[in-house]
């Protein structure tokens, strides 16, 4: 079991869960961060630390958002790790409730 970051990251991309991660799983894109799952420890520190519910354990992730398992593993490849707190998007608080928000991921 690995945790992942889902569609409530996009655009909002707090970091306060890079922070606490023991392992430097995280990778930052453009407007989201992924979860590396075969760095993941599954420690659970990053969980209770973001803001807006977006990390969860991939055995708790809803049906809607399955495809951020194979997205978040897909984009760990491609982004590089982030390990420090950076402020978050100006516009951040804007979006932390917007549902349907995949179209909006910047690659």
């Amino acid at each position: 079991m690995t945790f992942v970051v889902t569609e409530n990251c996009i655009k909002c991309k707090y970091t306060d869960c890079v922070e606490v991660c023991p392992v430097d799983c995280f990778h930052e894109g453009p407007n989201m961060l992924v979860i590396d799952p075969d760095e993941c420890i599954d420690c659970t520190l990053c969980e209770p630390e973001c803001p807006v519910e977006a990390i969860m354990s991939e055995d708790d992730v809803p049906e809607d958002q399955h495809g951020f398992i194979a997205l978040n593993a897909e984009l760990a490849k491609a982004w590089p790790v982030i390990s420090e707190m950076k402020p978050p998007p100006a516009d951040a608080d804007e979006w932390k409730d917007v549902k349907g928000k995949l179209e909006r991921l910047e690659r």
